[in-house]
């Protein structure tokens, strides 16, 4: 009977201790293996759902479009970029614009400006440099504000980067509507113009002022004082610039009878500018010879429809 039973093998404590963690091992690897295949599977489908959900790009039009106005007075460049909303229907000051409260003159960002040479804004000095451009719309009189931080917009606005602010008037428009909002430039002469903020049925109107004379003058006596040939239209225009700006009229008629010594193919241009500064003088005979010999030439120069000759005219019916 004994030698029929048959024989177990004996298990090794060790051995078997250590079977069993490799087991264990085993099923640890496994489990993390599928988890980060799963994983792997998770973010392969997030990401591929992410671009087939991904919005089509399109390009829209602004619903206020930005505009860059350039503008040269004088001897500056001006250059203003702002964005332009429509009325469309809406109470503008007062209602979409509140009354007494910083506005941002205009749509989206902050309105910039910018002057390469200093200049005056109301009689405000404004070093050459580039602003932001804020105002406070009230029903009588606005407040102009040029803001030395241009990073800036509307929420986060303090007045504590002022460099100026003054008052101006709106003007009412009576017969007409200004749709869309618009800055422009009028009334532009060397040494000044006017700067609209024009939107709705008002305009408020900023005096710009500029120096030319203190630079323009002694780049005139350089020039009249260096040896180089100078032509007929250089003399004319310095004239020109002296009498536009009241400066001294007797150089200027020196220059313009220098510039005629050679009998230019623009003397009747000379000889009108002539007879005006002789005029302006009070030389009333002066001024009608000088005008009557600047028509001759004009009419032979431009024919019968000069406008010189008609200029003479009237200034000779003047002196009458």
């Amino acid at each position: 009977m004994n030698a029929s039973r048959q024989t177990l093998p004996l298990r090794d404590p060790v051995t078997s201790r250590f079977s069993s963690v490799s087991v264990v091992l085993a099923l640890r690897i496994m489990n993390a293996t599928t988890r980060s295949l799963s994983l792997m599977f998770v973010s392969a489908s997030i990401f591929t759902t992410g671009l087939l959900a991904q919005t089509p790009k399109v390009d829209f039009p602004q619903a206020s479009p930005t505009a860059t106005l350039k503008q040269h007075v004088g001897l500056t460049d001006i250059e203003i970029v702002y964005s332009r909303p429509s009325v469309k229907g809406r109470v503008i000051y007062g209602g979409l614009v509140p009354y007494n409260a910083v506005w941002r003159t205009g749509a989206n960002g902050a309105t910039k400006i910018s002057f390469s040479t200093p200049v005056k804004l109301d009689g405000n000095e404004i070093p050459a440099g580039k602003y932001a451009l804020y105002t406070i719309p009230g029903e009588q009189e606005w407040t102009i504000i040029i803001s030395k931080d241009t990073a800036g917009n509307i929420f986060n606005y303090s007045a504590t980067n002022d460099l100026v602010r003054f008052k101006a008037t709106p003007v009412p428009l009576m017969d007409m509507s200004i749709e869309t909002f618009t800055i422009e430039f009028n009334h532009i002469r060397d040494e000044s113009a006017v700067i609209n903020l024009a939107w709705g049925k008002t305009i408020v109107p900023i005096k710009l002022e500029l120096d030319v004379v203190s630079k323009v003058v002694p780049q005139i006596d350089a020039a009249m004082a260096s040896t180089e040939k100078k032509d007929a239209g250089f003399y004319y225009q310095s004239a020109m610039f002296y009498f536009n700006h009241g400066l001294d009229l007797k150089k200027a008629l020196t220059w313009l009878d220098t510039g005629l010594a050679d009998k230019p193919r623009i003397a009747y241009e000379l000889l009108n500018l002539k007879a005006r500064i002789l005029a302006k003088q009070g030389d009333k005979a002066g001024a009608i010879a000088a005008a009557k010999e600047s028509t001759e030439l004009a009419l032979k120069a431009e024919g019968p429809t000069s406008s010189f000759a008609k200029l003479n005219q009237d200034l000779i019916s003047s002196l009458q």
